[in-house]
Parts: structure tokens; C-alpha cells; sequence
């Protein structure tokens, strides 16, 4: 009887021990779908930050520029918000998340639609023309190797801004011998190995000559050649972007430009603003830009030791961009841009 009774009493034990296996077992995998909520439950915070950033940069348009210019401010530095995919991806793929992987393809589709086209090779050899634009920069004191970069680029038509008392006569005697022709007005200037008449300066609404107007005397015909030094910009703390004074004088310079009677016109010059810039819609929506016509990459020129914006531009209208590329380091905060057309 003692036997059957210990038999009879372990396998109850038995029986309970299996149940208390399974309801530890059955509490785990309670415990594990509570705590793991799923791929598409997992990384929600990585992934609205990652619809934010495709929103911003779709809708970079509608930010509104009433408060410290937020939206030209966003608009300048529009490229680099790609950079923000870089840690977003990688929160994606730490948290196994299938909602944020997926709200990756918002932000790179909206990316590669405004920016992708910039990252090929659009080029071609055949040119009738070759231009530059260089901010000099007035604390630059290197004049002498500046001009030598100027003068070795082959450019046929040079605009120069940042003219001062100090370095005219040295760029001055520094580009004469290639180029014979020239006219300077205030900070700005053209230097040509084609003639030039009928320079004057362009009002742009800042009290002195920032900007001038000429005509280039091309073996296709004439070309009206500007050149501009837009005011400066800055971000600061308690103001945000401050840039009023650039947005007038971008304003006034698109009204001189719709005014002009010739179809072949060049604007070279420190606009101090990218394309993307709504403040530069008056100028942007009358002329093409050479480096998103025919540029390889984006063309940053500023600042010269580690470019983060083009804010140097060469824009046309009635020619066609064939090539478009950045120059090395002169001594200025800014690198010069040249391009190639053809008429």
C-alpha cells in the first residue's frame, strides 16, 4: 500500500509540475508580447521623426519666413537635412522596427527628387564661352594670387565682387594683360577679353553700387552680362536669420533683369543665397542655374575652407549651360564658379 500510495503521489506531482512548467511558460510568452510589442509597434518615436523630416523637406516651401526668416534659413542649408537619414536609419535598424524602416522612403523619395538630378555628370566639352564669379573678399590680402587663379581659369569673362580701395589697382594690374576690357562701379566689376559697353550700375536698393549692368560684344551677338553682391546674411540667436535687406535687393535686382531688352543675359554674382532660397524667386524664375543645368554635384562655394552652400551663382537665360564647377581656395572665404556655355 506505502508503494501505491508514494506512486499515486508523484504522479499528482507529476501532473502539477507540468502545469506549473506550462503556466510559466504560458506567463513568459505573455510577459515577452507585452514588453516586444512587434516590428511595427517598435521604434514609433524614430518614426515620426522620420515623417517630420520628409514633411519638412516637402513642404519646405510653406515654412513661413515671418519669424527670423525660418523658412530661407531652412531653404539654404535644404541639402544637409539629408544627413539626418544617416542616424535615423540607424535607430531603424537597432530597434528592428518595421514602421520606421518604413517611413525612411518618405524622406529619401522627397530627397532624391529635389537634390538626386545634382549628383550626375551633366557636362559636355562644347562651349562658346567660359565665365566666372569670385567674392574677392575684402580681408583677403593675397592679390597677387588671386589674380594669377583668375587669370589661369581661361575664363573669357570674369565678375568680381568685394572691389575695394585697397585691392582695385591690384587686380587691376593683375588681369590687364589677359583681359583689356573692364569696368568697375562701386565693390563690383567686369573684366572681359571681349568688349564691353553701355555699363551702368543697378539700383538695388542699398544707397551705393552693388551691382552693374553691361553688354559683352560676343561674335553671336550681344549679351547682357550683370553682376550683383547681394547684402549678407546671419543667423543669430535672438533674431534668427537675418536677411530683409538681402530679400529687397533681391527683389529689386529680379525687376532690373525683367526690364532687360536683350534675350541673352548672365547674372554673376554673390547672391548670398541657394537656389532653393524663396527670396530669390524674382531672379530664379526669370534664369537657370549653370550647376543645377549642367554642374556636377552641388557646388558648394561657401565658406572656401569647407563649402556648405552655393551662394555664388551664375545664372542665364537665351545660352546653354554645357559644364559648371567650383575652383580651389584663393584667399577669399568664398571659392570662385565657372561655368561653360554655348550660344
Amino acid at each position: 500500500m506505502a508503494q501505491l500510495d508514494t506512486a499515486e503521489t508523484g504522479a499528482r506531482d507529476a501532473g502539477g509540475g507540468r502545469r506549473r512548467v506550462r503556466d510559466i511558460r504560458d506567463w513568459s510568452e505573455l510577459k515577452r508580447r507585452l514588453t516586444d510589442p512587434g516590428p511595427w509597434r517598435r521604434g514609433l518615436i524614430p518614426a515620426v521623426l522620420t515623417v517630420l523630416l520628409g514633411l519638412v523637406m516637402l513642404f519646405h516651401a510653406r515654412i513661413p519666413n515671418r519669424v527670423g526668416s525660418l523658412g530661407s534659413l531652412t531653404e539654404t542649408f535644404l541639402p544637409w537635412l539629408g544627413l539626418l537619414l544617416v542616424p535615423l536609419a540607424a535607430a531603424a535598424v537597432l530597434r528592428r522596427s518595421a514602421s520606421a524602416t518604413a517611413a525612411l522612403l518618405l524622406p529619401v523619395f522627397v530627397w532624391f527628387n529635389l537634390f538626386g538630378g545634382l549628383l550626375t555628370d551633366k557636362s559636355s566639352p562644347a562651349h562658346d564661352l567660359t565665365v566666372l564669379s569670385h567674392n574677392v573678399a575684402e580681408e583677403n590680402l593675397d592679390h597677387d594670387r588671386t589674380s594669377r587663379a583668375l587669370t589661369d581659369s581661361g575664363a573669357d569673362i570674369i565678375a568680381l565682387q568685394e572691389i575695394t580701395r585697397a585691392n582695385r589697382a591690384d587686380y587691376e594690374r593683375g588681369l590687364a594683360a589677359t583681359y583689356p576690357y573692364h569696368q568697375v562701379m562701386g565693390t563690383v566689376g567686369i573684366w572681359s577679353k571681349l568688349p564691353l559697353s553701355g555699363t551702368k550700375p543697378v539700383d538695388i536698393e542699398l544707397g551705393w553700387t552693388r551691382a552693374l549692368r553691361t553688354t559683352v560684344a560676343t561674335a553671336d551677338g550681344p549679351l547682357a552680362v550683370y553682376t550683383a553682391h547681394l547684402p549678407s546674411v546671419r543667423v543669430k540667436v535672438n533674431a534668427g536669420f537675418t536677411a530683409q535687406r538681402r530679400d529687397r535687393s533681391a527683389h529689386a535686382l529680379g525687376e532690373a533683369i525683367k526690364a532687360e531688352p536683350l534675350d541673352r543675359v548672365l547674372l554673376l554674382g554673390d547672391l548670398n543665397g541657394a537656389m532653393n532660397d524663396r527670396a530669390l524667386a524674382n531672379i530664379t524664375s526669370q534664369l537657370r542655374s549653370a550647376q543645377g543645368a549642367a554642374g556636377d554635384g552641388f557646388g558648394f562655394s561657401f565658406p572656401a575652407g569647407f563649402p556648405m552652400a552655393r551662394i555664388d551663382q551664375i545664372m542665364v537665360r537665351g545660352l546653354e549651360p554645357t559644364s559648371s564647377w567650383v575652383l580651389p581656395q584663393t584667399g577669399s572665404d568664398h571659392r570662385p564658379v565657372a561655368a561653360a556655355m554655348a550660344f
